[in-house]
């Protein structure tokens, strides 16, 4: 019986290196698999919620304040395409503005 590798190639690179190969005896196969390079993903860091009448709403300008129902040292929500996926907190530093994960939640059972 004869051993055979399998190589698997991903990407962009999988055609060029299919046409750099030919018809060489070692190759029966190559399969390309997407890789999610491409693929985007909507995150949202949402600090707090709160609610107001429509009528509030429709009055807001520029310089108004809304607040929230959190404080400083809450933790906030982290969403992937509007579905949780992580908590954490605000760090700041300087004029930047970023997040610490501290906790990946749980996926619900209806999502992959």
């Amino acid at each position: 019986m004869a051993n055979h590798n399998v190589v698997i190639i991903r990407g962009a690179n999988a055609k060029s290196l299919l046409k750099s190969l030919g018809s060489s005896p070692f190759v029966a196969a190559v399969l390309t698999v997407p890789t999610l390079d491409k693929v985007t993903v909507d995150l949202m860091v949402v600090l707090g919620t709160t609610t107001m009448p429509i009528h509030q709403v429709l009055r807001l300008s520029r310089g108004a304040i809304i607040e929230l129902d959190a404080t400083e040292a809450d933790e906030v929500k982290v969403l992937a395409n509007n579905l949780p996926v992580a908590s954490g907190v605000v760090l700041v530093d300087r004029n930047r503005i970023a997040v610490e994960v501290k906790q990946m939640l749980p996926r619900s059972p209806g999502t992959r």
